[in-house]
């Protein structure tokens, strides 16, 4: 894979509620339960037996509840949003997928794949970046809380929050990574997720160093090495950004973006032959995507 990934370590941080997810998502709290008891969320019970949800479990909610307002049967929600569960690997959360619904049909598209858990067309999307918005500041005081605490948390729990903070809160999500790294400088993921963050907010001298650090610790992983070449490339050091995507495709060869922007950075330096190899190629790789 060359896009930068959330990570992988841990599952998602429980930090709502059963009245948390129910006022926000304008459910009853009879809803809420019953979604969990019947093992549609991954929600887990916490002191006194009361259920704690991840933002991925609200995600899910909030694409039932979208499903359900187009008329498709809470048989088939239920049925197609436990497929989608089983069939997304651990390290791919709800949040980067769009889920559609026509008429009583769901389908499901993760960038350029579009599968159906039953069958279906698409009619509408279903977008995420809406219930980020408004669970943020429920995000902010669950991270507060968290931040504050003195439980004993290791990298990897750190890490965790981070990622299950980053669509709701990311400035706690990027406090959420220094935290991991106090524990452990060498936790990889960490790395490239708070380079990645840094790079989006602009300081990509900062994100470089972290991206950098990361490849010390797994020099041919393609992913950190391409977000360094992007990074590079926004830097101005076009030599450099050259250097770091044939490396990733040293790394990947499948990796289709780095061909892509090795084309580009080709054309743009006056090498047409290099370009026009290496956009064959990112051709070949996205036929028919």
């Amino acid at each position: 894979m060359c896009a930068a990934r959330p990570g992988c370590c841990r599952g998602p941080v429980k930090v709502y509620n059963v009245k948390n997810v129910a006022r926000m998502l304008d459910l009853t709290v009879d809803q809420v339960r019953s979604y969990a008891r019947e093992g549609l969320l991954d929600s887990e019970k916490g002191e006194g037996g009361r259920y704690r949800f991840s933002f991925q479990d609200l995600v899910l909610l909030r694409t039932a509840k979208g499903l359900l307002a187009q008329e498709v049967s809470p048989r088939k929600v239920r049925s197609a949003l436990r497929r989608l569960k089983e069939q997304l690997p651990e390290s791919r959360p709800l949040t980067g997928v769009k889920i559609s619904a026509a008429g009583d049909k769901i389908v499901v598209q993760d960038g350029g794949t579009i599968w159906n858990p039953e069958t279906g067309q698409t009619s509408f999307n279903f977008e995420v970046s809406d219930l980020a918005d408004k669970v943020a500041p429920h995000a902010r005081r669950a991270a507060r809380v968290a931040l504050d605490s003195d439980e004993d948390m290791g990298a990897d729990d750190w890490f965790a929050l981070g990622t299950d903070l980053e669509p709701a809160a990311p400035d706690h999500a990027l406090e959420a990574y220094r935290r991991a790294l106090d524990v452990d400088p060498d936790h990889f993921d960490t790395r490239v997720n708070l380079g990645r963050l840094l790079h989006e907010r602009g300081r990509l001298s900062a994100a470089e160093t972290h991206f950098r650090l990361a490849l010390a610790l797994r020099p041919k992983d393609s992913t950190a090495l391409f977000n360094l070449a992007v990074c590079l490339e926004d830097l101005g050091r076009t030599a450099d950004a050259v250097h770091a995507y044939r490396e990733t495709i040293d790394a990947d060869g499948e990796c289709a973006d780095a061909y892509y922007n090795l084309a580009r950075l080709y054309e743009a330096l006056g090498d047409s032959a290099a370009a026009l190899q290496h956009l064959q190629t990112y051709r070949r790789l996205t036929d028919g995507c």
